[in-house]
């Protein structure tokens, strides 16, 4: 391979690999209830989103970091660095992926959560059209 091949090669992998790099495998949209309105997100009866090692809460925002995984789980304990309503702070968050369906199970120290993930926008047009014939 040619030196400006190798180079041009390199350079497309660089700028390939941050949005790589940050995509996590808890990345999507959940909802805070079995009714919430999905794009809502960061609100009372909306949805919580996970995108880029940030996880946005209700008027919340925590950026993921210090991930660890689990021994003998497939689970991910991460250091939540958090702000919102003019305060800082930072707690321990553990996630998983459930044993069955799709969702996220987000465990903070005395709390555990489960989220169903909301469909993906065109989703429920497959499961209609489906339905139809």
């Amino acid at each position: 391979m040619s030196y400006y091949l190798q180079r041009l090669t390199f350079a497309i992998a660089t700028l390939a690999l941050p949005g790589l790099v940050n995509a996590g495998p808890y990345d999507g949209v959940y909802k805070q209830t079995e009714n919430a309105d999905c794009g809502l997100v960061g609100v009372d009866g909306g949805a919580l989103e996970i995108k880029d090692s940030i996880f946005y809460g209700v008027e919340v925002q925590c950026r993921m970091t210090r991930p660890v995984n689990v021994v003998n789980m497939d689970a991910t304990l991460y250091t939540m660095q958090c702000s919102g309503e003019d305060q800082s702070w930072a707690e321990r968050a553990m996630m998983m992926m459930p044993a069955e369906g799709e969702g996220l199970i987000m465990v903070w120290n005395g709390y555990a959560f489960v989220y169903d993930r909301c469909e993906e926008p065109g989703d429920s047009d497959a499961g209609d059209a489906a339905k139809t014939e």
